[in-house]
């Protein structure tokens, strides 16, 4: 059974560095497109940055300015997500997702929920001092 799990979430201060892992079972991620959401209490989820298969690229939204990556390390089937220059506004769960169905015809990655049928269970991220 194909399963993501999110690690690495924690408490960090304003200005601060963090990386989130989403490590995969039951499916390789080398195959699959992948993305990265947050949803902060009160609000909606929101899409931040996703990483298509076949080395097509990623695409970032526009509200992480830049401050965000997603690498994917294949020996380890898992999908990094790193932050800096962290604000508090970025407290949130973070989420990891991809796309089981369909994965073979859809390789470019989308910046939307319903593009995803797969999720992690979730990882606290707190920006505060």
């Amino acid at each position: 059974q194909a399963r993501l799990v999110e690690s690495g979430g924690g408490l960090v201060q304003p200005g601060g560095s963090l990386r989130l892992s989403c490590a995969a079972s039951g499916l390789n991620l080398e195959n699959h497109y992948i993305g990265w959401f947050r949803q902060a209490p009160g609000k909606e989820r929101e899409a931040l940055i996703c990483l298509s298969a076949s080395r097509i690229g990623a695409k970032t939204a526009d509200s992480v300015d830049g401050r965000f990556t997603i690498l994917r390390d294949i020996a380890e089937n898992t999908v990094l997500l790193q932050m800096r220059t962290l604000k508090p506004e970025d407290t949130a769960v973070y989420y990891c997702a991809t796309r089981l169905m369909g994965y073979r015809e859809y390789r470019e990655c989308v910046l939307r929920s319903n593009g995803y049928d797969l999720w992690g269970q979730g990882t606290q991220v707190t920006v505060s001092s």
